[in-house]
């Protein structure tokens, strides 16, 4: 069973930084592609970054020049650094993995940016 583990989140002002780390159970290589989503408060879980196998990145409007998506094979690890939060990037994140058809989840971690 694939598992994804969160960290990094937090609460922190406006114009600050976090650094979220999501750590798998499977080689990272085994998926085609991970990302990071992110869920406001009642509203849909949306994709914020997203990394493909070969190393190709994607960014929503929102957060491009803000967040940078990496990754470390050995460690098994995906990383989201976010420069610059506004208040509207609050909401719990996401790490998620597809393979083929199939979506693997993190329990999500909170970020919450003050005004």
């Amino acid at each position: 069973q694939v598992q994804l583990v969160e960290s990094g989140g937090g609460l922190v002002q406006a114009g600050g930084s976090l650094r979220l780390s999501c750590v798998s159970s499977e080689n990272i290589f085994f998926f085609n592609s991970m990302g990071w989503y992110r869920q406001a408060p009642g509203k849909q879980r949306d994709l914020v970054a997203s990394i493909s196998l070969s190393g190709m990145s994607n960014y929503d409007d929102s957060v491009w020049g803000r967040f940078t998506i990496s990754r470390d094979g050995a460690q098994n690890a995906v990383y989201l650094q976010m420069n610059n939060l506004k208040p509207e990037d609050t909401g719990v994140y996401f790490c998620n993995g597809k393979i083929l058809r199939s979506d693997y989840w993190g329990q999500g971690t909170q970020v919450t940016v003050s005004s």
